[in-house]
């Protein structure tokens, strides 16, 4: 049978008795429900309560399962490999916040402790991430500048420069700087541990993938200047806010003779062989099993020469963040900590996509809150995930946050017992191991030109994001991202796709006449399809673009209509043409009922009103027997595809019904 036959075109047919309700009670046998014991009570409320709990504390629930024997030893190969390198970009990533290496590594282990208890997520890791440790350096630096504490002496001045009679209190600068990266660090934290309790998870969703990829790419631009002063070993002021990476550059290029010939030696064979070797682990991933901990390696190797000295390691005591300064951070603890919870939320979404389980948004805002508020105070930064080491979790056979603790206590055994061991690292080698993992930052580049062909308006956002991030700061470049990234919304709903349906032959199919050669369209029918809401913004464009579809203006062609009808009736009453009396040839029960409302709306004047003696019928796709010039209607059926359209607001309504009225002034064809 042929699948295109009329009787195969509309084969559903759906029918059921009417009922009232005491019928259908009566048909189906309703019976009254049981009522539940105390103990039946009890135990449903425990398990509701034991629920709550599960939900609050989900180790609870996926410990009790843990397959020891299946996942423990590839939880412990991926807990060691993952937590050498957590120590080590801690201490790398503690230059961007400019403090110690050592409040690095507290970052590294305390927010695993919490996220273990809290988390929803089984692979990714937790600690620092470049992106939001420069957001919290660049707050350091504007509150905690050198020049704020210069004492009078005779010694060096920062970084290596000769400062007569001036000497900077580097005990003073460390701690007030930690005072305000562990503050902001928990402003950070109370910010997410709220917005999770609120259930505001879906804030983030605002956060485009776009826009998430150009303001990280324009992080990575303020990660490398910001390590390139590091590696040349040149010194420059400290610069935030607009333009603060040209400022950078200048004082770079200024001072360029300057430059530690030992320390660009150590830090360019670092970035070259790490990211060498990270290319063989990427390429022949399937084929070694634990990969290659190049950043171990190129540690140990730098501390040949006694270049960068540190105290023995140990965990510095609890302490209250510093009130006077929350107000100062306010908005920039908001952004990082948007920022954080979307980086880690956007790549905990891989894993469980890839791993096919589910993670809780809301919980993980709650999980991230907590772990900050703990890591700040313990004097750490801001903890968020990184890719990079979240794909050394996984790939080395990670199953579960377990993998986590285990690697938390590498970090812990590196703070305790190898302090020593780190005395004599090299600050280059260390800016050159941040600078070596942005390469997977940088690539987000390449996704420009795919982003232009697939949509331009979400490759004007990425690009808009990263050049503002740029040159204006990544919190400030972060809200001007966001602003263009709701003003595309907007000029895409105020403008928006508007097509004419066709039929695909021999089916039921309406598709864009646009879009496919072998199409026609219903004859005297123009079926009109609107993508979008329709609101008080994008009105007037729906109109008119429903008016270049039909072909006429309703209004124009009712008025000239009327006029020629009008020439018509007084050529009649003096006897010059010969009418037959029949029904009104331009009136309708829609155009009676509505004269008052087209009055009132102002579409039509008075004077144009049609006269009621005037009872001809006119054939307007003849030769008239006046000069009227009447606007031909190819159409007489108009239908209105709104299957896209979310919404319309009361402007809308009000518009779309004065265009059925004036569509009804219109007699068909």
């Amino acid at each position: 049978m042929d699948a295109h036959s009329p009787e195969n075109l509309y084969p559903y047919t759906v029918s059921r008795p009417i009922y009232s309700n005491p019928t259908f009670e009566e048909d189906n046998e309703r019976q009254a429900r049981e009522e539940r014991t105390l103990r039946e009570r009890l135990s449903r409320t425990c398990g509701s309560a034991l629920k709550v709990v599960k939900g609050v504390f989900p180790v609870i629930d996926w410990l009790s399962r843990y397959p020891i024997r299946e996942w423990l030893p590839s939880d412990v190969i991926s807990g060691v490999s993952t937590g050498l390198v957590c120590s080590l970009q801690g201490l790398a990533y503690a230059l961007l916040v400019s403090v110690a290496p050592v409040y690095g590594l507290y970052s590294a282990f305390f927010p695993i402790l919490t996220y273990f208890l809290l988390g929803t997520s089984r692979h990714i890791s937790v600690g620092p991430f470049p992106v939001t440790c420069l957001m919290v350096g660049s707050v350091v630096l504007t509150l905690a500048p050198d020049d704020h504490f210069l004492l009078p002496g005779n010694g060096t001045g920062v970084n290596g420069t000769e400062a007569d009679g001036i000497v900077v209190d580097v005990e003073a600068m460390e701690a007030q700087r930690i005072m305000v990266a562990s503050s902001m660090t928990v402003l950070v934290g109370l910010f997410q541990v709220v917005m999770g309790l609120l259930q505001v998870g879906f804030l983030v969703r605002y956060l485009s993938d776009p826009l998430v990829g150009g303001f990280t790419t324009a992080a990575a631009f303020h990660v490398l200047i910001s390590q390139l002063k590091i590696v040349l070993s040149v010194p420059t002021n400290n610069h935030s806010g607009c333009f603060s990476i040209l400022y950078t550059l200048i004082d770079v290029f200024t001072n360029i003779r300057q430059t530690n010939r030992a320390d660009l030696v150590a830090g360019l064979l670092t970035i070259v062989i790490v990211m060498a070797v990270k290319e063989v682990n990427s390429k022949f991933r399937h084929k070694i099993p634990v990969p290659i901990p190049i950043e171990v390696i190129v540690v140990g190797s730098g501390m040949l020469e006694s270049r960068y000295g540190a105290k023995p390691f140990l965990f510095a005591p609890a302490q209250p963040p510093n009130t006077e300064l929350l107000w100062n951070i306010l908005g920039s603890s908001f952004s990082t900590a948007v920022v954080g919870y979307a980086v880690a939320v956007s790549v905990a979404k891989v894993y469980a996509a890839k791993h096919d389980y589910t993670i809780d948004g809301n919980q993980e805002l709650i999980a991230f809150g907590f772990s900050n508020v703990f890591c700040g105070c313990f004097s750490g930064f801001v903890a968020s995930t990184a890719l990079s080491r979240t794909a050394v979790q996984e790939s080395t056979g990670g199953k579960s946050q377990v993998a986590g603790i285990i690697s938390a206590v590498m970090v812990m055994i590196v703070i305790l017992a190898l302090g020593n061991l780190l005395e004599p690292l090299q600050k280059s080698v260390l800016a050159a191991i941040v600078i070596a993992n942005l390469k997977g930052m940088f690539m987000q580049v390449t996704e420009v030109p795919t982003l232009w062909r697939q949509n331009r308006a979400d490759c004007f956002i990425w690009l808009a994001t990263c050049l503002a991030s740029v040159v204006l700061g990544l919190d400030v470049g972060l809200l001007a991202g966001l602003v263009f990234e709701m003003g595309t919304v907007v000029v895409r709903t105020q403008f928006p796709a508007c097509s004419t349906l066709g039929n695909i032959p021999g089916t039921n199919i309406y598709r864009n006449m646009k879009d496919y050669k072998n199409i026609t369209e219903v004859p005297g029918i123009k079926i009109f399809k609107c993508n979008a809401p329709i609101y008080f913004a994008n009105i007037d464009y729906f109109k008119e673009r429903l008016r270049v579809t039909v072909g006429f203006d309703s209004v124009r062609v009712f008025k000239k209509r009327n006029k020629a009808l009008k020439k018509i009736h007084k050529l009649i009453k003096k006897g010059k043409l010969r009418a037959t009396e029949v029904s009104l040839g331009v009136d309708n029960k829609g155009f009676e009922s509505e004269q008052d409302s087209g009055r009132e709306s102002g579409q039509v004047e008075d004077g144009d009103w049609p006269v009621p003696e005037v009872e001809v019928r006119v054939d307007w796709a003849l030769e008239l027997p006046v000069r009227v010039s009447v606007p031909k209607v190819q159409i007489h059926s108009l239908v209105l595809d709104f299957s896209a359209v979310s919404f319309l607001d009361v402007v809308a309504v009000k518009s779309l019904r004065l265009v059925g009225r004036t569509l009804l002034l219109v007699p068909s064809i």
